[in-house]
């Protein structure tokens, strides 16, 4: 495969639309404020960043909040939620739209999305849109990290650096190893246990690689016995003590680096869009996957 896919373009437009978000989620926005116990769901990619979000919020001391797979989200009164949060790019996904409709006149929900010409915004009660962000490549780069971007904002963190990193993890070499390498374990501690899992699940979608996402101190309660020659265990923040030498007794190599962990997140995109045109596949449309997941509804039962 040759040529620019959109998910190139797309990814390669991080630094602005992070920019974006920055200033919509430093102003006024009907995100949850602090103290509020708050839910966050999404599917895929954006319940990964639905997992960032939420250790991040509850370790800036702003209220209890979790994270769930919009199929597998318990939001029961006697738990207690202020608020729900929903991530969704289009605006489409079918768990994400029967949440919103089971949680309606109960829980209050904001909804962060791409497209909001779309059933979600209907079903919710606010709405941040980021079609600035909107994607058309089936894999996701630039929504998810945008997304994030808008609400570490919102908890009112400075994105300047991390937009700096970025801008550099866009001209950053991508090493033959990384290129070749026969598996990625991809690690994080906190909120980048999140990002771990969003790095994985890039690789397998867009160029169907052997990929395995952990949080960094378990790493070693069996998942390092596949670290070997050929093999890579990245990480994503903090190192624990004395992981470096363990992997690279296995021969496996070891990456780690000191820009922010979401502009790191932009260098794995890099390497998954990469190793995709080394195999001649399409980024933009990979085996199996379509922009939305859209559930038919069963048929009733005869009789």
């Amino acid at each position: 495969m040759s040529g620019t896919s959109y998910m190139e373009q797309e990814l390669r437009s991080q630094p602005d639309t992070w920019r974006e978000a920055a200033r919509i989620g430093g102003a006024d926005t009907p995100l949850p404020g602090a103290g509020e116990r708050v839910a966050v769901v999404g599917c895929g990619t954006s319940w990964f960043m639905a997992q960032a979000y939420a250790a991040l919020r509850e370790d800036a001391g702003l209220g209890v909040t979790d994270a769930f797979a919009a199929s597998e989200a318990f939001l029961g009164a006697d738990r207690g939620y202020d608020a729900v949060v929903a991530i969704t790019r289009s605006g489409t996904t079918t768990e994400v739209l029967r949440l919103l409709e089971q949680v309606k006149g109960r829980i209050p929900t904001v909804t962060v999305l791409g497209d909001p010409d779309t059933p979600a915004t209907a079903l919710s009660d606010a709405t941040v849109t980021l079609p600035f962000a909107d994607e058309q490549s089936v894999v996701q780069t630039r929504f998810a990290t945008t997304a994030l971007a808008l609400l570490r904002a919102h908890l009112g963190e400075d994105l300047s650096g991390a937009v700096r990193d970025a801008e550099e993890a866009l001209t950053a070499p991508v090493e033959k190893e990384w290129l070749d390498a026969e598996q990625f374990s991809f690690l994080g501690t906190g909120w980048t246990y999140g990002l771990a899992n969003e790095a994985a699940l890039k690789m397998r979608e867009a160029s169907q690689s052997w990929t395995e996402s952990y949080p960094a101190m378990e790493y070693r309660h069996g998942p390092i016995s596949i670290a070997a020659p050929g093999r890579v265990t990245w990480v994503f923040g903090p190192v624990p003590e004395g992981l470096e030498a363990e992997v690279a007794r296995t021969g496996a190599g070891f990456v780690r680096h000191g820009r922010d962990p979401l502009a790191d997140l932009v260098l794995v995109q890099r390497i998954a869009l990469e190793r995709a045109r080394a195999r001649g596949l399409d980024p933009d449309n990979p085996r199996s996957l379509t922009r939305s997941v859209m559930l038919t509804a069963p048929e009733p039962a005869a009789g």
